[in-house]
């Protein structure tokens, strides 16, 4: 990750555990290395396309917790279908996991809203390091996680159109977020050069991808906002804002992230349909989940609109969180809160939540699911919240 005006062994810039990055990781696919992120269901990581397209090999992601490190194997991988490399259209691709990863390792939420424009993000990855003014000079062969900040500032295609042919490539209207790496002075302020998006950054705080941190996050609000996919180098006319001129992650270039909540509905779909032994109707929920032993197990709801959509266009949502019952959130089960998205032509879908093995004597315990808010729907008359509750099935033997 490269930081600005500063080197990455500034403490600002580390990512260290146990202070809510325990679910970014370092995924390795084909020899090379890149970044990914844990999603909401514990079982599925997030990460670019380019990392995972045409890889022969195995392909692993390693966690570094405050439960230690751990490394797992990809059971599966899942390209985005429309991913085209040459214009770094949906580099996105899904890695699912060969077992539970430890439970502290962060699961996060996607970012669902679509006003990420003007915000100032957190961006961490285990690539290159360096500084603005030098570039990307180390390969971080500690794999060290760090972080850095920087604001949205434009689209990829509205920056195409402000371009035209000094953009060699062609992004997906509203599906890229685009920031600069800027250092405080006019001169080496891209967007605003090119664009007249007048920026000066974010001092010592802003930084910039480098290579390694492709697939990373763009945290908003502690949620999965964007996925670093690519940074270039642009000029316009005598308009050259980089400050080496060279493509390097130097001050006065751009990077780009994917819009994960462009993507949302394949991001949900794909991870819903992986989920394993899952209820289909109601008669399949299991309201009782055995504990286990160790590791992670999953209980599911079972989310089902039974109305009419008054438009068969549009998405029906709802709020949920878990709540504690007899059952503990962090050591019986891991909590979940977020919004559910039913899709035109679904009419349910599964809520997973992991329940958390250990070998304690504790009884059998329960907790609880809220859903609310409903949009594009109505649960009935004065009806604001429906809760629905799973007990957890202690089978450890007490000793005599």
């Amino acid at each position: 990750m490269i930081t600005a005006g500063s080197s990455y062994t500034d403490t600002r810039y580390r990512a260290s555990v146990g202070i809510g990055y325990d679910g970014v990781v370092r995924v390795s696919a084909g020899g090379n290395f890149g970044t990914g992120t844990l999603l909401f269901d514990g079982r599925a990581v997030l990460t670019a396309a380019h990392l995972i397209a045409g890889v022969v090999g195995p392909v692993s992601v390693t966690f570094d917790t405050q439960a230690g490190a751990q490394t797992l194997q990809a059971s599966k991988t899942l390209v985005n279908p429309t991913y085209l490399l040459a214009n770094s259209n949906a580099d996105l691709a899904l890695v699912w996991l060969s077992g539970a990863p430890l439970a502290a390792a962060t699961r996060y939420d996607i970012y669902r809203d679509s006003n990420e424009l003007g915000q100032v993000f957190t961006m961490v990855g285990f690539g290159q390091t360096g500084t603005g003014s030098t570039g990307a000079t180390s390969t971080n062969p500690n794999a060290l996680r760090l972080k850095a900040q920087n604001t949205f500032e434009t689209d990829a295609a509205t920056m195409k159109s402000a371009l035209g042919s000094a953009m060699a490539w062609s992004p997906t209207a509203g599906t890229q977020l685009v920031a600069d790496f800027d250092n405080g002075t006019s001169t080496n302020d891209a967007l605003g050069r090119l664009m007249h998006l007048n920026d000066l950054g974010l001092g010592l705080n802003e930084g910039l991808i480098a290579h390694g941190d492709s697939g990373g996050p763009a945290f908003l609000q502690g949620k999965l906002a964007g996925v670093a996919s690519y940074t270039s180098s642009l000029s316009y006319g005598l308009i050259d804002p980089d400050v080496d001129w060279l493509t390097n992650s130097s001050f006065g270039e751009i990077a780009a992230w994917q819009r994960v909540s462009a993507f949302q509905q394949w991001i949900d779909q794909s991870v819903r349909a992986n989920y394993p032994n899952a209820p289909t109707k109601p008669a399949d929920v299991k309201k009782e989940v055995t504990e286990g032993n160790s590791g992670t197990t999953l209980a599911y709801f079972l989310v089902q609109f039974t109305g009419t959509r008054l438009d068969a266009s549009k998405v029906v949502s709802v709020d949920y969180a878990t709540r504690d019952g007899s059952a503990t959130a962090g050591s019986d089960y891991l909590a979940v809160a977020g919004r559910l998205n039913l899709y035109p032509g679904e009419t349910q879908a599964a809520i997973a939540v992991e329940i958390v093995g250990d070998t304690v004597r504790e009884g059998n315990e329960n907790f609880y699911l809220d859903v609310f808010n409903p949009v594009g729907a109505i649960f009935g008359p004065d009806i604001v919240k429906l809760t629905a509750v799973r007990t957890i099935l202690d089978d450890d033997v007490a000793l005599g």
